[in-house]
């Protein structure tokens, strides 16, 4: 998938859990969701993305994704 469309898709679920006052609970609602709701290449590919710097991201965005558990291997 286009990873234009993914930043823009999980900025969306962060905008959403961002009223959350417990910032850690918003952090677990955007990893769950991304876990429960995504397909595991999506998630990969958001993954390497931040891992090159991942523009775009809003910071609950990127910490929900920094957060997700993936074996190493397929990462890459």
């Amino acid at each position: 998938m286009n990873i234009e469309r993914l930043v823009t898709m999980v900025n969306d679920i962060a905008t959403y859990f961002a009223v959350e006052p417990d910032h850690a609970a918003a952090v677990e609602g955007v990893r769950d969701h991304l876990t429960k709701f995504w397909d595991p290449v999506m998630r990969r590919q958001l993954k390497t993305y931040i891992m090159h710097g991942g523009e775009g991201l809003l910071p609950l965005s990127a910490e929900a994704v920094e957060a997700l558990t993936m074996p190493a291997a397929t990462i890459f």
